[in-house]
């Protein structure tokens, strides 16, 4: 079996209404592929309605060290994504942030 250098964390926050991510999705959703050594965010991905706002939002985050104040990363995507997702994405990505430091807290991954 492959050896795995890299964790995946997941998280949820409610998607605001009279959006098309709230029609289509109900929950604003992420996805983090994590590498277990440099708590670097590898790939990434969110539960957006294009392409274009999907593969953004992946250049935004990629290289972003998951033990690092979440507060630079929440910074760079109030300036740089103007939607009226923002306060989803914030809140995923904090939820995210938690669950995977409580993991790496508690058992060796």
């Amino acid at each position: 079996m492959q050896q795995l250098s890299t964790v995946i964390v997941t998280a949820y926050a409610k998607a605001p209404q009279g959006t098309s991510m709230y029609e289509i999705y109900k929950h604003a959703g992420i996805v983090l592929e994590i590498d277990k050594v440099t708590h670097q965010i590898v790939d990434a991905e969110f539960t957006f309605i294009t392409d274009l706002a999907q593969n953004y939002f992946k250049r935004m985050l990629i290289g972003f060290d998951m033990t690092s104040n979440l507060d630079e990363l929440v910074k760079r995507v109030d300036t740089h994504y103007f939607a009226p997702s923002t306060g989803s994405v914030t809140v995923a990505l904090k939820s995210a942030q938690k669950r995977y430091l409580e993991k790496i807290n508690s058992i060796d991954v």
